[in-house]
């Protein structure tokens, strides 16, 4: 069964954080996710979560400035430390919530950085926080990140590099993040991606390209490949991050088969 989260970051935007899951219960959710929930008081959001019975599927580690640019830093050798305090901050937003999916995001790597040095925090610092997660149950997601449209110089970009460094890492609750979008743009052929990477996938996301906006336009045929990945036997959420064209109720006709609004 595909089962679709709303990403609270990209959808609804037209209210404030806190009042989109309520508007996201009445579209016809069951989960949502979001890029950051730290502006506001965890016990705010599970709050928010609960009372429109919706469950948290996934949200991302402390980023860094995400308004002038950072995209995390757990690939930075000189910010161990703020990854650290980073885990324990987004633990206790998972436990309030009942999350068990976080997001560990790489960062981008300056042009003149080591890359050896910054693969050898990225793996230290991912079983740290694996470690960390998995005495709550937690799974961490690491994920590929289109380098060519969205966030030039991010630490990777393809699926085998993120492969690799969870291969490195050797701890059973660290999965892929597979977004259809991001590796269509870099890699194509994500059916059989999907198939061939399954048993190491930890959640999907989706959105239409180009444009990044609803999963029903463009050149990748969603009518056909949410269907086939049920097929494979994927339970696990689906986010939906895009930026709708026009309005995100407006726009989620693609998903009425797969929502029950209220």
């Amino acid at each position: 069964m595909i089962r679709l989260a709303a990403n609270l970051s990209m959808l609804f935007t037209d209210r404030p954080f806190l009042d989109r899951f309520a508007a996201a219960a009445a579209a016809g959710f069951d989960a949502v996710e979001f890029v950051s929930p730290y502006d506001e008081a965890a016990a705010d959001v599970a709050e928010a979560a609960r009372r429109h019975g919706l469950a948290v599927a996934l949200f991302n580690l402390p980023a860094g400035n995400w308004a002038a640019g950072e995209r995390g830093f757990a690939a930075d050798p000189a910010r161990t430390d703020e990854f650290e305090r980073g885990v324990e901050q987004a633990l206790a937003y998972a436990r309030a919530t009942g999350c068990t999916t976080l997001h560990a995001m790489a960062g981008k790597i300056p042009p003149e950085a080591d890359r050896a040095a910054w693969t050898r925090a990225l793996v230290s610092n991912v079983r740290h926080a694996a470690d960390r997660a998995a005495a709550e149950k937690i799974t961490l997601v690491l994920e590929p990140i289109n380098t060519r449209v969205d966030v030039p110089g991010y630490f990777y970009d393809r699926s085998a590099s993120v492969i690799e460094v969870i291969e490195a890492v050797e701890r059973d609750n660290v999965k892929l993040l597979f977004d259809v979008y991001h590796l269509q743009i870099m890699e194509g052929d994500v059916a059989r991606s999907i198939e061939r990477l399954l048993p190491q996938i930890g959640h999907i996301q989706i959105a239409g390209n180009p444009g990044r906006h609803e999963p029903r336009d463009g050149e990748i045929n969603y009518g056909w490949l949410l269907p086939y990945i049920d097929s494979l036997g994927y339970a696990g959420w689906i986010g939906c991050e895009y930026a709708p064209a026009a309005g995100t109720e407006a726009g989620l006709g693609w998903a009425s088969s797969y929502l029950s609004p209220a």
